[in-house]
């Protein structure tokens, strides 16, 4: 493998912005491979004094306010995007263009005009494009699927994903991008992403959505405030005036492609709840479930107990699992994982590809892939402003 030094950038330093920036960093510190150094080169954020505190927390070597100035770099190799979905699409397109490998957050992007153009200029041999869908490097999560898939929890009979946060709960919070856009790019565009890749990562494709269900509760919130990014963690006293314009809750029942049934429901309003996310998937032999405020640990329950004393048991996250061992220093069972190493498996997984390495961790999605998510959080807007009446996936 070549020891060439490779340097990155990311656009965006609000708070994935800055995970990004340090799954960066620790990118060559996990699965012990000899992978390409990585120079930590520019952070870029619109709000100069963001940019600044990251690159210097981070150990970057510049900060600017303008993404452009990573784009006219020629040293620069690969950028991660993590901005606003709606200004995705002009990024990775002059980035792709210099040559630059891509790695945009989640959604692709607010619209499917967009997403559509986004996978045929993502589909280039010349540079790598991913999306960051983190989730599937927890190991937790990954084990499920690796369960579902093996068959060790029998003929699946129910899949049950939620996602609820509180992030908007407050009323005082101040508008921001997150509230702006089409019915559908709220809570399912924002937090409905992950549920929805998370659901066919462990069951397989979708097929149909019915029964969906979109609600703004909160309909009007206090003026951006500056310095303060995507709204979150903030409270003002100023008088409510910005419209609202997309979901805050989201629900609908699924149809896999296999036949599993399935509920979901996101939320960015839930009381109390800053990051819940959970799955819980039945079969004829079996249960298993995950939640992400005990990443961990899943929770499985079979056929293996004697008589009289079945019932869920915990398991903890060991070397067994996907992406534990060689994962951190201490891969040992109890120590556990948090949501930041998914970034840094993550960031692992994208350097092998522009490395070329073709039996390391499985590839991040493609901008292809991103574009059949948004196809899917598309149908599910249309159910529900169609009376939730069953819509095929197309």
């Amino acid at each position: 493998m070549t020891q060439e030094t490779l340097s990155v950038a990311v656009i965006g330093a609000g708070m994935a912005g800055r995970t990004h920036a340090d799954g960066w960093r620790q990118a060559n510190t996990v699965f012990a491979s000899e992978l390409p150094r990585l120079r930590l080169a520019t952070i870029a954020d619109a709000y100069l004094p963001f940019a600044q505190a990251a690159a210097r927390d981070y150990g970057y070597e510049k900060a600017t306010d303008n993404w452009k100035d990573i784009v006219d770099d020629p040293d620069i190799d690969i950028v991660s995007i993590v901005v606003g979905n709606k200004l995705h699409r002009e990024m990775a397109e002059a980035l792709v263009k210099a040559g630059k490998h891509v790695l945009c957050e989640k959604p692709l992007t607010d619209n499917l005009e967009d997403a559509k153009a986004m996978a045929e200029f993502g589909a280039t041999d010349k540079v790598v494009t991913g999306l960051g869908y983190c989730y599937r490097r927890n190991p937790g999560l990954a084990k499920i699927a690796e369960m579902v898939q093996s068959g060790q929890l029998g003929e699946i009979t129910h899949f049950d994903a939620r996602y609820w946060c509180d992030y908007g709960c407050d009323p005082n919070t101040p508008i921001a991008w997150r509230y702006k856009g089409p019915m559908g790019s709220g809570a399912l565009g924002d937090v409905g992403s992950h549920l929805v890749d998370a659901a066919e990562f462990v069951c397989g494709p979708l097929k149909s959505i019915a029964g969906a269900q979109l609600s703004t509760v909160i309909k009007k919130r206090p003026p951006a405030l500056e310095g303060v990014a995507g709204g979150r963690g903030a409270s003002s006293q100023a008088e409510a005036t910005e419209t609202v314009e997309n979901d805050d809750v989201a629900t609908c029942t699924l149809k896999f492609e296999n036949g599993i049934i399935g509920t979901f429901s996101v939320s960015r309003v839930a009381f109390n709840s800053p990051n819940s996310m959970q799955i819980t998937v039945n079969g004829t032999k079996g249960m298993v479930s995950f939640d992400m405020a005990r990443a961990g640990e899943i929770m499985v329950d079979d056929q293996s107990a004697p008589a009289g004393l079945g019932g869920p048991r915990r398991v903890l996250v060991n070397p067994e699992f996907p992406y534990f061992k060689g994962g951190s220093s201490m891969d040992f069972g109890g120590v556990g994982v948090t949501q930041i190493q998914q970034f840094v498996y993550q960031a692992h997984a994208f350097l092998e590809q522009v490395a070329g390495v073709k039996d390391g961790l499985p590839p991040t999605p493609d901008f292809n892939y991103g574009y059949r998510s948004m196809r899917i959080l598309d149908t599910i807007a249309k159910c529900a402003a169609n009376g939730g009446a069953e819509m095929e996936i197309k």
